[in-house]
């Protein structure tokens, strides 16, 4: 894991593993999606064809940076507590090959959360690997600040002018 020199945590260097899931229907284009994390990039290159099962045709897409930010230890620490943490995926069309782009690898739910609400993006979950779980532990241990939550009181409105049906 390489600390980063401006401050806001640290990256992992991970692989990542795609699917071209071929429609049933033949006028549907095929659909893209993440299959796995790797905890270290593999030595393939990337675009490298790892094989087909059923309608997946699965492949190497290279390696990415999977970034753990300081800001962000309380969500990494609700998305280990789960017990089946995740890395979110976004995926967006390219318009040259490779047909996908890859925009955004996260371990942070909320993060991943925004991001599937943009209709451009294919967001998708794939379970995280016990190696990346245990570094995002470590980070979570020396990095997290319990910060106190301070709800916030809206000011009184102004009392309302005084005028009404009769003239009041």
């Amino acid at each position: 894991m390489a600390d980063e020199s401006d401050g806001f945590g640290e990256t992992l260097e991970v692989g990542l593993i795609v699917g071209r899931v071929q429609p049933s229907n033949r006028w549907a284009d095929p659909s893209w999606r993440p299959v796995a994390i790797l905890p270290a990039p593999a030595a393939a290159a990337p675009w490298t064809a790892l094989g087909t099962e059923g309608l997946t045709e699965r492949f190497y897409a290279g390696p990415v940076a999977l970034a753990f930010h300081r800001s962000e230890t309380a969500n990494y620490r609700d998305n280990l507590a789960t017990g089946r943490p995740l890395v979110w995926v976004a995926l967006g069309a390219a318009g040259a090959e490779p047909p996908i782009d890859i925009r955004v690898v996260t371990a942070d739910p909320a993060e991943g959360e925004a991001l599937a609400g943009i209709a451009s993006e294919n967001v998708d979950t794939v379970p995280m690997p016990a190696e990346i779980a245990a570094a995002l532990e470590a980070f979570v241990a020396t990095h997290h600040v319990e910060r106190a939550f301070y709800k916030r009181r809206r000011d009184e409105a102004p009392a309302a002018p005084a005028c009404g049906i009769d003239g009041e």
